[in-house]
C-alpha cells in the first residue's frame, strides 16, 4: 500500500496557501456606509445582551474537538444539532420545527464508490481503493485487459477505443488552474487531471488510468479525501442550479456517464508501462442518512406584522475528520461556521430580551458543506409560507481577517434583490461595526463565486429579500486551523451587532423589504 508521505503535502500546502492570504488582502473597492448621525432611538436597549463572553463561550463549546468537525450526515453533525437546539431552549425560543420540537428533519441522499463492491487489480496485485489508486468519479465501470501505455496523452494517433489506457499526467496550463484559497497542490491536480484526461475524452476509451508527476503526488492524500466521499443531494428541494431539477437524479448505469478515470501514484509508472493485465469493477452505493434544520423563533409584538418573519441563518456543519495536517485532523470549524452560529445566538438572547413588530426565526441549516442541502430543504418545504419570510440575514465566516473591513454580499447588482434591506444593512453598519465594505467579493467576476456558496442562496432564488455577511477567506479554511483560538472575537463581536441590528431594523419596518423590480439571479 503506497500513500505519499503527508508530511510533503503539508509542506507544499503551507508554502502555497498564501495565494489565499493574497485574496484576502487584496485592496477592496471601499463602500463607505452612511455617515448620517446615529439617533438613539435606533439602537433598542436589548443591544446590550449582544457580548463578547457568549460569543466566545459559544464558539469555543461549539468548535471544540469533542464535536470532531460536526461532518454533515454524521453524527457528530448531529451532536452539534442537539447542542444548537439546546442553547435555544436555554435562551427562550419557541421552537418551530417538526411535532413542536427545533428539529426539521429531511434524508441526505449519499452516492459513493462501494469499497465492499469494487475490486481493481493490476499485474494481478489487487490495489487499495482511495489508498493507493483513486477513483476520481462516482462512475461505475467494468474493463479487463491489457493497459495500453500512452507515453503522452496529446498523441492522437492511438487507437484506444475499448481499451485501459495509462498514460502520465500533463503539465496543466497555467490558466486552468483554478485561482482559489484551497492549497496550490489540490488546485494543481484538479487541473491536471481534467486537462489529461479531456485528451481521451469521446475517443472510446474503456478506462483512463493517470499517473501522478511529482506535485499531484505531493497531493494524493488530500485529492483521496475528497473523492472517497462521493456526491451528495436532498429530494423535492430547490434545485443546486436556477434551471436544475428538484428531484435527485438516478445514479449512473454502467456505460453511462464519463469515462471511468483513476489516478494512480507515481510509484506505478513503471508497473503500468509494462502494459499488464489489469481488472476494474467499480460499483456504486447509494443510501440515505438524515440530517436536519434547528429552529425556533421569537414571537412578534404587532397583531398584524407578527405574521411576517424576518430569518437568521447560520450552518451548523463543518468537514470532519480528515487527512492529518499539524498533528491535527478535526476540521474544528470555528470561523465555519460556528462564528455566525455564535452571533445568531447573540441576536436570539437580545431578540428574547426584546422582541420586535414582526416575528424573528432562528434557523441553523444542516448540512451546508455538501451543497447547501438544509436550505435548499427548508427553501422549498418552509415552516412559515415563504411570503411571510420578509428578509434573509445570512452568515458564513465572519470571525476573521483585517478588524476594520468585511463584506456584505448580495448589496450590488447583479446579486442584490432588495435595495430596501442593503439600506436597511447600511444604516446598522454605520451604528454597529462601521466597517469598510469590500466589495471584490461580491462582484460576479470573483474567481471565488462567493455569493453562490452559502445559505441565503436558496431563498434569494426564489426571490425572498436576502443578504450574506461574510469577514471572506483565510488561510486557514476548510482545515484544521480553523480553531476558536484564531477567531478575532472583538470583530466577531461588532459583525454580530451589525447582523443583530440589520434584522432588528427589518423586523420593525413599517414596509417590509421590497424585491427590486426585474431581479434575476444568475451566476
Amino acid at each position: 500500500m503506497h500513500t505519499p508521505p503527508i508530511a510533503r503535502f503539508v509542506r507544499a500546502a503551507a508554502v502555497s496557501l498564501s495565494l489565499a492570504g493574497s485574496l484576502s488582502a487584496q485592496r477592496p473597492t471601499q463602500a463607505t456606509p452612511p455617515t448620517r448621525a446615529p439617533s438613539p432611538s435606533e439602537i433598542p436597549k436589548a443591544y446590550s445582551a449582544i457580548r463578547e463572553t457568549d460569543i466566545r463561550r459559544d464558539v469555543t463549546e461549539m468548535a471544540s474537538p469533542g464535536m470532531r468537525g460536526r461532518e454533515g450526515g454524521t453524527i457528530d453533525e448531529m451532536r452539534a444539532s442537539i447542542w444548537v437546539a439546546e442553547q435555544y431552549r436555554k435562551i427562550g425560543l419557541a421552537p418551530k420545527g417538526d411535532d413542536g420540537t427545533y428539529f426539521q428533519w429531511f434524508d441526505m441522499t449519499h452516492t459513493r464508490v462501494s469499497l465492499a463492491g469494487s475490486r481493481a487489480t493490476i499485474g494481478g496485485q489487487t490495489l487499495n481503493l482511495f489508498h493507493d489508486f483513486i477513483p476520481l468519479g462516482v462512475v461505475p465501470a467494468e474493463a479487463s485487459g491489457a493497459i495500453l501505455w500512452v507515453a503522452d496523452a496529446r498523441d492522437t494517433t492511438v487507437d484506444v477505443r475499448g481499451r485501459i489506457v495509462a498514460t502520465p499526467l500533463l503539465a496543466p496550463a497555467p490558466s486552468t488552474i483554478r485561482v482559489t484559497s484551497y492549497p496550490f497542490p489540490v488546485r494543481y491536480a484538479d487541473a491536471a487531471i481534467n486537462g489529461t484526461a479531456a485528451h481521451f475524452a469521446r475517443r472510446g476509451a474503456a478506462a483512463i488510468i493517470l499517473v501522478a508527476n511529482p506535485p499531484v503526488d505531493s497531493a494524493f492524500a488530500a485529492v483521496s479525501d475528497m473523492r472517497v466521499r462521493g456526491t451528495y443531494d436532498v429530494d423535492r428541494a430547490i434545485p443546486r442550479a436556477a434551471n436544475g431539477s428538484d428531484r435527485i437524479a438516478p445514479p449512473p448505469a454502467l456505460g453511462t456517464g464519463p469515462t471511468p478515470s483513476f489516478l494512480a501514484p507515481a510509484s506505478m509508472r513503471d508497473v503500468l508501462a509494462r502494459q499488464p493485465q489489469a481488472e476494474l469493477s467499480i460499483r456504486l452505493e447509494r443510501f440515505t442518512y438524515p440530517s436536519v434544520n434547528v429552529i425556533g423563533v421569537v414571537p412578534g409584538t404587532d397583531p398584524t406584522l407578527r405574521n411576517e418573519f424576518v430569518l437568521f441563518s447560520s450552518h451548523q456543519d463543518a468537514n470532519g475528520v480528515r487527512a492529518t495536517i499539524e498533528g491535527d485532523s478535526v476540521h474544528a470549524g470555528a470561523d465555519d461556521n460556528a462564528s455566525v452560529t455564535a452571533a445568531g445566538l447573540a441576536a436570539a438572547r437580545a431578540f428574547v430580551k426584546q422582541p420586535a413588530k414582526r416575528s424573528v426565526l432562528f434557523i441553523n441549516h444542516g448540512s451546508e458543506e455538501r451543497g447547501l442541502i438544509g436550505s435548499r430543504y427548508h427553501a422549498a418545504h418552509p415552516v412559515v409560507p415563504l411570503a411571510q419570510i420578509v428578509a434573509v440575514i445570512n452568515g458564513d465566516m465572519i470571525g476573521r481577517n483585517n478588524p476594520d473591513s468585511a463584506s456584505l454580499l448580495g448589496s450590488q447588482p447583479p446579486h442584490r434583490n432588495s435595495s430596501d434591506l442593503v439600506a436597511m444593512a447600511l444604516r446598522a453598519n454605520a451604528l454597529t461595526g462601521k466597517f469598510i465594505l469590500d466589495t471584490l467579493w461580491d462582484r460576479p467576476t470573483h474567481p471565488e463565486g462567493w455569493y453562490f456558496r452559502s445559505d441565503h442562496v436558496p431563498y434569494a432564488r426564489l426571490n425572498v429579500p436576502a443578504l450574506m455577511y461574510s469577514t471572506n477567506l483565510h488561510d486557514d479554511y476548510h482545515t484544521p486551523r480553523d480553531r476558536p483560538d484564531r477567531i478575532e472575537y472583538p470583530k466577531l463581536t461588532r459583525m454580530a451587532q451589525w447582523m443583530y441590528l440589520t434584522g432588528w431594523f427589518a423586523a420593525n419596518a413599517t414596509q417590509r423589504p421590497r424585491i427590486d423590480q426585474g431581479f434575476k439571479l444568475e451566476r
